[in-house]
């Protein structure tokens, strides 16, 4: 590990500042939405997902990929949004194994009523602590990190659906270990060492 690129002074406090606000942000806004809709943050985008998209649904397997759930973790996520009422499945025509979710009338009603408020914790929280130039630096960045972490994300899904699907079989032992190379983001252990 003598040829780690340690980060510099300038640098550490950028990612512990990053750090703090990916771990604190997060909470805070989902006590918002919880108090405010008995929403959690992953209901939240879900719904998001689901108002913005053509008829109001979306196949299982692209909701997935647009909120970076396993499919495991996304099924038991809709059934409980199913149970509340707010989404709905239905069986895909043209594929007798897929299926789509889809926002009822009452799902549609709640991230209507919800989504002002939240768009102001965002501000209050996030953008407003920012100047324009900050903010459109930070979007840049954003998206030049996020471009770059998508396939993992998705390579980490696909291991961990893998998994699931060796172990519902009976086949634990065949089934895709999830490495330390997808468990961290590149540099996390050295930086918060």
């Amino acid at each position: 590990m003598n040829d780690a690129r340690w980060l510099s002074d300038e640098e550490q406090a950028s990612w512990r500042a990053w750090i703090e606000v990916m771990r604190v942000l997060p909470t805070v806004l989902e006590e918002g939405l919880h108090s405010r809709d008995k929403l959690n943050l992953t209901d939240y985008q879900v719904l998001v997902q689901l108002s913005e998209s053509a008829e109001g649904r979306m196949r299982m397997t692209e909701l997935s990929h647009s909120t970076h759930l396993s499919k495991s973790r996304l099924s038991h996520q809709v059934k409980r949004m199913e149970e509340a009422g707010l989404v709905a499945r239905a069986d895909c025509p043209d594929d007798r194994r897929g299926s789509f979710a889809e926002i009822t009338e009452h799902g549609l009603a709640t991230i209507r009523a919800a989504a002002p408020e939240h768009v102001q914790d965002v501000r209050r929280f996030f953008l407003d602590r920012l100047t324009p130039e900050q903010i459109e630096i930070l979007g840049v960045a954003m998206i030049s990190v996020a471009d770059g972490l998508r396939g993992r994300c998705r390579a980490h899904l696909a291991k961990e659906e893998a998994a699931e699907q060796a172990a519902a079989s009976g086949e634990a032992d065949a089934a895709i270990a999830v490495g330390p190379e997808t468990a961290a983001v590149p540099g996390m252990r050295a930086a918060v060492a």
